[in-house]
């Protein structure tokens, strides 16, 4: 499985994902959109940004762990953020580098009104291309 990621010379180059993500594998992982979330289902970090983008990343390695991927897999995630401002940047970042290190996947974050059920604030889904 080959990830090669790309930023044209014509657009920034961002610190936290990559424009352009081209993918050679032979299986598509897809991740369900993630929540902070424990294994009986509970929200852990109410009221908590941090807390639950903690959560919710780390459940993005958990299904892909479960599904026989890397987080250097992934092509693109997209991320849901209740009520988002650009001082949530650097906690999502924080959460998102502590699944994916160094790896930038493509992404898209996206502010929105409201989430499946009251209380989250913050979803995270991806994509991962595998051998």
């Amino acid at each position: 499985m080959a990830l090669e990621l790309v930023n044209p010379d014509e657009l920034p180059t961002p610190e936290s994902y990559t424009q352009v993500v081209v993918a050679t594998g032979s299986r598509l992982v897809f991740v369900a959109g993630q929540v902070a979330d424990d294994a009986e289902g509970n929200l852990v970090g109410a009221g908590d940004l941090a807390a639950q983008a903690d959560r919710a990343f780390a459940n993005v390695g958990r299904c892909l762990a479960a599904a026989g991927a890397r987080p250097d897999q992934v092509a693109r995630i997209t991320i849901y953020v209740v009520g988002h401002r650009p001082e949530y940047l650097p906690i999502i970042s924080a959460a998102r580098i502590a699944v994916f290190g160094d790896h930038r996947p493509a992404d898209t974050l996206l502010g929105v009104a409201t989430l499946a059920e009251p209380g989250y604030l913050i979803e995270v889904e991806a994509i991962a291309v595998v051998d």
